[in-house]
């Protein structure tokens, strides 16, 4: 299969505490040659300083001071690395269990999930949690790695037996592509190079399986959705006409002399020009940052989005979502919050709790509604004018938005549209 050299990646890391997520993404930095010499130093440095006999590859990752300092990792850590296959942004997120919010957060654009569990431990409470999260934010490929196989003597059995539960409850989820690698994160086992002392396993290395993931497939290329962020108006001489709409489009191709609608209003026109700096185009696709003029002066602004006639999305002011609350304090029904869809801003409540999910079940709970931090609920809810709304399941970047305190202007909420 061939792959795009220039092609990025992203992909999020997750597993309990301990499981080895920063030190799995330090050996992948520290094998693939990923590291600069002075950071190469400093950690060096600090590994001698806590007694360490060699580079404590975790420290690549562990940015914060109060990780360093206690050995977990608290907020979302993002890095980047290079091979001559492809690009990669890792967001290493958090293991202990009040940091599962920040999960969300890194996985909201990760093309891949790495999920790691202690060979000596299998698949517990954080491991099912994070499971059902990727599900839930639709992540297509999901790569679970049983780590610390030197501890179980790389014992095929052992591998075998965590496949085998991770495969039982995770029979529930909508996960499209799930594999399994046993790993020793500390000692490079199937990580960037192929181990010796797991001869048994005949499947590619995890930097291999991340460098040939067909990922071209996983954007949305039929619904075409543009949501505009700005209007350029030029003051050149001979330019003082242009009207250019300004945005990345997030899903689906346009080309010139497409017939469009811009929503909410329902105005039609056609594509006059697609601009990408002072380039002009003949057509443009998701995730290009692009200018289009239209044929016609219509009413565009900041928060419309420009759409092809025959494929529209629908306009709702009530709707149905999966809501993970993000904020220490709990979900107030009938207070309003600031959605963000895109690049759209409305004012909106929670009109309902209809069920929270039990993250070890995957039950139903309707006997306590309450939303509080790291919580999943199917919720009802209501704006002051529609929204331009996909499934999230088709299209992740129009299903899913953030709600927003009025008055401090935290982010509460993560949303995920059903309905």
């Amino acid at each position: 299969m061939e792959i795009n050299n220039n092609q990025l990646l992203r992909f999020t890391t997750a597993g309990s505490v301990d499981d080895g997520k920063s030190t799995l993404i330090g050996r992948l930095l520290y094998d693939s040659k990923s590291i600069f010499e002075d950071q190469l130093e400093s950690v060096s440095a600090t590994s001698a300083k806590k007694g360490h006999k060699g580079v404590d590859l975790a420290l690549f990752t562990d940015g914060l001071r109060d990780e360093r300092e206690q050995g977990i990792t608290i907020d979302v850590a993002y890095r980047y690395f290079t091979t001559p296959k492809r690009k990669f942004i890792i967001a290493d997120t958090p293991g202990h269990i009040q940091y599962t919010r920040n999960m969300v957060t890194g996985a909201s654009t990760a093309n891949a999930a790495v999920i790691l569990i202690d060979a000596r431990h299998g698949v517990i409470e954080q491991t099912k949690r994070h499971a059902f999260i990727a599900s839930l934010l639709n992540i297509p490929h999901l790569m679970v790695c049983i780590n610390k196989m030197d501890l179980v003597n790389y014992s095929e059995a052992q591998f075998s037996k965590i496949v085998s539960q991770f495969e039982e409850f995770s029979s529930k989820l909508l996960i499209k592509d799930v594999r399994f690698i046993p790993i020793s994160a500390l000692d490079g086992d199937n990580v960037v190079n192929r181990s010796e002392n797991m001869d048994w396993y005949q499947g590619g290395t995890l930097l291999n399986i991340l460098e040939t993931l067909h990922i071209s497939s996983d954007i949305n290329k039929i619904d075409a959705r543009f949501p505009v962020q700005t209007v350029i108006r030029l003051q050149d001489k001979g330019s003082s006409d242009y009207r250019g709409y300004a945005g990345r489009i997030v899903s689906g191709i346009y080309r010139r002399g497409d017939e469009i609608a811009v929503l909410p209003s329902g105005f039609t026109s056609k594509i006059q020009s697609i601009n990408a700096g002072e380039k002009e185009l003949q057509e443009a696709y998701a995730p290009m940052s692009i200018a289009l003029t239209l044929e016609d002066d219509i009413d565009v602004g900041r928060g419309d989005m420009i759409v092809k006639i025959n494929n529209q999305p629908e306009l709702k002011q009530e709707f149905d979502v999966m809501l993970c609350w993000l904020h220490n304090d709990c979900a107030k029904p009938k207070m309003k919050y600031i959605v963000l869809h895109t690049s759209n801003e409305q004012r909106a409540m929670i009109k309902e709790v209809i069920y929270k999910i039990d993250i070890n079940t995957y039950d139903r709970v309707e006997t306590d509604i309450t939303l509080n931090m790291n919580d999943i609920a199917r919720v009802k809810i209501r704006c002051t004018r529609p929204l331009m709304l996909d499934a999230y399941r088709e299209n992740r970047s129009t299903g899913s938005f953030i709600l927003i305190d009025e008055v401090s202007r935290e982010t509460v909420a993560a949303g995920m549209v059903i309905s």
